[in-house]
């Protein structure tokens, strides 16, 4: 699993020099950029058509930039007629786009709310992966621990509403018997810009607190109660690094790339998981069969015994109804290979491919896409 993360790691450092050279949120990125070969891919030729007679523009969440970057540039060898350009702006950037119609598709880890929905009508969410989020901490004292900390869903809740601010709190020993928690204040970092990393989390601890839910809430950007605040799961990482007795959230190759300590959970069953693979996938799994026509769906605080509470799909936004017929097939043939042979790829980066019966409703529903009122040919 580390290896994987590394060679993640390495793409997501990659394609943020790529995101940086070509000027922020604000540039479309050069045909160049998006056919150089991302890290951790074998060198082969480039495609005959590297700059593609029909180009597609996107813009939406950072989690999956590292895939959807790996995604696009496989696709262009299947089909070099087709040259993807994708913003890693956030998730509500992401949103905003796609609701104005300056993009051809958008990207969102945060479910759209029904103003968000009614103000682009006709939208649809498709699941593409899932990941997890981490709470993960900096305490020097524990800095050559090999056994993570352990904590719950209200105690955290708790500690990111300033109730708790000290660690050696009763409530944090009570989940670590046999632990020695130094008297060490709690600094908080969480997020300063709207994210879907935010929104998974909140959507999680407003779960497992009606304090939580009643005084905060459940949204890509929340008025935090108290803490520091990062820009982008970099930013957060950056300031958990720099400050002792820190925690934070961020996406969890994030944690692992930088070696981060991030807690084991208490899920809903009353079991201690870890963050993995195969506790997002038992999360995914425990909702497969409850998927609304949306296809948009939380599945935070998983009842099942090996899931991982804080996990999330990430997704792809298009409208069911296009416009430009050429670009309507495109988008429909490349979700159909992401779904298929772009499943690989996913795993070599560390997310989690959706489950069979997830994927066969993704791919109903895509079929479903229609150009000016008429099915596609």
């Amino acid at each position: 699993m580390i290896d994987r993360m590394s060679t993640r790691a390495a793409l997501v450092a990659a394609v943020l020099l790529i995101a940086a050279a070509c000027g922020g949120t604000g540039a479309t990125p050069t045909p160049a950029a998006q056919t150089a070969a991302p890290s951790g891919t074998a060198p082969s030729a480039a495609p005959t058509a590297a700059t593609g007679s029909i180009q597609i523009n996107g813009a939406g969440a950072t989690f999956p930039f590292p895939l959807y970057s790996k995604w696009f540039y496989q696709y262009a060898f299947v089909d070099p007629s087709a040259q993807f350009n994708y913003q890693s702006i956030g998730s509500g950037g992401g949103i905003q786009q796609i609701t104005a119609k300056t993009v051809d598709f958008g990207a969102s880890d945060a479910i759209l709310n029904s103003d968000q929905f009614a103000a682009a009508p006709g939208i649809q969410m498709f699941p593409s992966v899932a990941g997890a989020d981490v709470v993960a901490y900096n305490i020097s004292e524990f800095a050559k621990a090999t056994t993570p900390l352990t904590l719950d869903g209200p105690t955290t809740a708790n500690i990111f509403q300033g109730k708790i601010t000290n660690w050696n709190d009763p409530a944090i020993a009570a989940l670590n018997p046999g632990v020695t928690l130094p008297d060490k204040p709690i600094t908080v970092v969480h997020r300063s810009d709207g994210s879907g990393t935010t929104f998974i989390f909140t959507d999680y601890l407003s779960n497992v607190s009606p304090d939580w839910k009643a005084n905060v809430g459940n949204a890509t950007s929340v008025e935090w109660p108290v803490g520091l605040g990062g820009k982008g799961n970099d930013g957060v990482t950056g300031t958990l690094l720099q400050t002792d007795g820190s925690i934070g959230y961020v996406e969890l190759a994030y944690a692992m790339s930088n070696k981060l300590q991030f807690a084991n959970m208490t899920n809903a069953a009353g079991k201690v998981v870890t963050a993995s693979i195969d506790s997002t996938k038992a999360a995914m799994g425990d909702f497969a069969t409850d998927m609304p026509d949306t296809l948009a769906r939380s599945i935070v605080n998983a009842p099942g015994d090996a899931s991982w509470p804080i996990a999330g799909y990430t997704y792809l936004l298009l409208y069911m109804n296009q416009t430009d017929c050429a670009k309507a097939q495109k988008l429909v043939e490349f979700v159909k290979w992401a779904q298929s042979a772009g499943t690989d790829y996913a795993t070599q980066l560390n997310y989690v491919p959706l489950p069979d019966n997830v994927k066969q409703q993704v791919l109903s529903k895509v079929a479903q896409i229609t150009c000016n009122g008429a099915p596609l040919g």
